[in-house]
């Protein structure tokens, strides 16, 4: 198998970063608190934020209509 690691600091590979990713890990710091990946020498950061990329979050597509409702709702109310 062939590994490539993200971070050396504490041996957290490309594949277990987009595990995490698609497990709703969104953002870099939700992937330091599944894995600990950035949180010491911190030069793995960019690194995960290419991996993550724009919309790679499974999450982010679901929520993105469900916060569009909910700022229609806001402003109704604020009409009110």
């Amino acid at each position: 198998m062939d590994r490539v690691y993200v971070c050396s600091c504490f041996g957290i590979t490309e594949q277990q970063v987009r595990q995490h990713a698609e497990n709703g890990a969104c953002t870099p710091r939700q992937i330091a608190s599944a894995c600990k990946a950035g949180t010491d020498c911190g030069s793995c950061v960019r690194r995960i934020q290419a991996l993550l990329g724009r919309g790679a979050c499974p999450r982010r597509e679901i929520a993105e209509p469900v916060l569009s409702a909910l700022s229609e709702l806001s402003g109704l109310e604020e009409a009110a």
